[in-house]
């Protein structure tokens, strides 16, 4: 699906973003940043996987990667920017992006903490065992996705095997010190049309059935509410299921999510360079103005602007909140 067509579907639907945070925020009545952070950076749209509910579309089938020019332009920047305190590389996964070494090296040589997305499986592939040590020696934060921690459910949503190649993964981390003295946390997504439940007690039960059951260990898991982009949109439609969906995360709108929102306090960076206010803006090519592009980095002109929202907004603002780290509030 095409961003343009995803715009449309959701300028079309019967919700305003704009008019349910509007109450809550000061003139203009627009949300603007806090802070810069973060700046995270998608490197690449190719994976090893291909999953439904992907909201980048990644795939083997996919070419899109950064290049080192590029990535020593985002250096630059991380490099100025004091304030920048975390270099957060997705993808993707970013792990098949041919200079993901160099970006981690350069990124903790200017004193940065350095996290990478890691759908676990890309540590079992031939050629890419070697990272797992790499991201140790490193000091690298991992955020694994992981979609439960029952072997049916994994793979009827990743494939088959995948969930075994994942517990296979998650030991080899272990072993390295993963989830004792070095940082390893999971991503969680709902699945269907459903929010997330506690992150609390959802945590309990991950580290209760992988520990009991596998042998596993890992510090936090945080989740994620599922947003009306790419895959699940398509899913959504194919349903007929779309505007209830989009009912229940209106309905389920909290203000008290707006002072934590990400984009608030990162930048999001795709693979050819533009800037956009979120990883989800970035998959409709919502680019940020008048500073589009990395090459024309402004802080004044970030920290300054206003960000662009719509309707897919209120997956971040519903019930406790989403966020590249978990919920916003208890």
């Amino acid at each position: 699906m095409l961003p343009n067509d995803q715009l449309a579907i959701l300028a079309a639907l019967p919700h305003s973003f704009q008019e349910a945070i509007s109450p809550h925020l000061p003139e203009p009545h627009a949300l603007t940043p806090c802070a810069l952070t973060t700046l995270q950076l998608n490197i690449g749209k190719r994976c090893n996987q291909s999953c439904r509910h992907c909201h980048v579309g990644a795939s083997p089938l996919r070419t899109e990667t950064m290049s080192r020019e590029t990535m020593d332009t985002c250096l630059k920047v991380i490099a100025e920017v004091d304030e920048i305190k975390t270099v957060d590389i997705t993808g993707g996964a970013p792990e098949m992006n041919d200079n993901f070494s160099y970006l981690v090296k350069a990124c903790k040589n200017l004193g940065k903490h350095v996290i990478d997305r890691c759908n676990l499986t890309i540590l079992e592939e031939p050629g890419y065992e070697h990272f797992a040590a790499f991201m140790a020696e490193q000091g690298v934060e991992i955020m694994a996705s992981l979609p439960y921690f029952r072997k049916s459910y994994t793979d009827r949503q990743r494939g088959a095997g995948v969930f075994d190649k994942s517990v296979r993964a998650l030991r080899k981390l272990n072993g390295l010190g993963y989830g004792t003295t070095l940082p390893l946390n999971l991503i969680y997504n709902p699945s269907g049309m459903y929010l997330s439940s506690s992150q609390q007690q959802l945590e309990c039960e991950f580290k209760h059935h992988l520990k009991q059951t596998h042998g596993v260990e890992f510090h936090h898991l945080y989740c994620l509410n599922n947003l009306p982009l790419d895959g699940f949109l398509q899913a959504l439609l194919n349903l007929d299921k779309l505007t209830p969906y989009m009912d229940m995360l209106k309905a389920a709108f909290n203000p008290c999510t707006l002072d934590g929102l990400m984009c608030r306090y990162q930048l999001s960076v795709s693979y050819n360079g533009y800037l956009y206010d979120c990883d989800f803006n970035q998959m409709l090519d919502l680019k940020i103005m008048p500073t589009p592009h990395i090459r024309d980095f402004s802080y004044d002109r970030i920290i300054n602007r206003k960000i662009t929202t719509m309707n897919h907004c209120f997956g971040c603002t519903a019930g406790s909140g989403s966020s590249c780290g978990g919920e916003l509030v208890k």
